[in-house]
């Protein structure tokens, strides 16, 4: 079910299953995952027959920029602007969004700048949109130690550890991020050549840099990114999802609460870690089901 579009800057990957005439629920997988993430999720709502479209991220499976000349960023403002870019190709007024991590940072911006875009939001871990003006006030000790990654990749030795061991490095993560997820090497293997995507690399550098000041974003994107320095709030109804047993972010809802202004509720699920979709899919589910004000859900 693989399919393509091109915006300005990409040429996006997109799987995409259900009725045409269904209600749209997009559905965007985080770092360092992929679209395989949602399968479970997808499974259920096009049994509920909705149209689901789950695309590929810059740097991530077939997705590729159209110009070597483009800057291979990673910044939050790419991901907002890419996702609602996609929906104009796809000529997608408003859609149900769903997302966790990056994914997740994409559908709040897009619930955040553009809220007549999302019908609904299901957002793993609540909101996404990065305090980049505050990044580098230190967090606790043991969250720091949890992004530890990310100090890494601050440096030219993670940058090559990146791209010389990106499947080890892939995997590590996954168990630390999701300790009591216990997916073998049938789940795992799926994804691993999304991550051979030749900006992957520079892309995720790129993120991870910019977010503390030490890489310049695109100027294309700097009207986004100066709008998202007031950590617009998201006025869509929204349910947020949280994992007890997340390995990378604690429970933050009681801080993120007062960005969502409309209806709003935050669910936490037994056992499960940060990937959620692929941990608990039915929880994905039944949330844009409820929100979308289906039965069944």
């Amino acid at each position: 079910m693989l399919k393509f579009v091109s915006t300005g800057t990409l040429n996006i990957g997109y799987e995409e299953n259900g009725p045409t005439n269904g209600d749209s629920v997009l559905l965007m997988h985080g770092w360092p995952y992929d679209p395989r993430t949602y399968d479970g999720v997808v499974a259920k709502l096009t049994a509920a027959s909705c149209r689901t479209v789950v695309p590929y991220l810059r740097g991530f499976g077939p997705t590729r920029f159209l110009s070597t000349g483009t800057p291979r960023s990673g910044q939050q403002a790419a991901l907002g602007g890419d996702l609602k870019d996609f929906m104009d190709a796809l000529g997608l007024q408003r859609a149900a969004l769903v997302g966790y991590d990056w994914g997740g940072r994409a559908a709040c911006i897009v619930a955040a700048l553009w809220p007549e875009r999302a019908r609904c939001l299901v957002t793993g871990d609540g909101y996404n949109i990065q305090d980049i003006p505050n990044a580098n006030t230190p967090a606790a000790p043991e969250q720091e130690l949890r992004y530890w990654y990310q100090h890494y990749f601050n440096t030219e030795r993670g940058a090559a550890g990146l791209a010389a061991n990106r499947r080890e490095l892939i995997r590590l993560l996954w168990r630390l991020w999701s300790p009591l997820w216990a997916f073998d090497d049938a789940t795992f293997a799926p994804s691993v050549s999304s991550w051979d995507n030749p900006d992957f690399v520079d892309v995720t550098i790129s993120s991870y840099r910019h977010r503390y000041g030490n890489a310049p974003g695109d100027p294309t994107l700097e009207a986004i990114e100066q709008r998202l320095t007031a950590q617009p709030p998201i006025p869509v109804p929204s349910i947020a999802l949280h994992g007890e047993a997340n390995g990378l972010l604690p429970d933050s809802w009681s801080e993120h609460e007062r960005r969502f202004t409309g209806r709003r509720e935050r669910r936490l699920i037994a056992g499960v870690g940060h990937n959620l979709p692929a941990e608990a899919p039915d929880a994905i589910a039944d949330a844009v089901l409820e929100l979308l004000g289906r039965t069944g859900a």
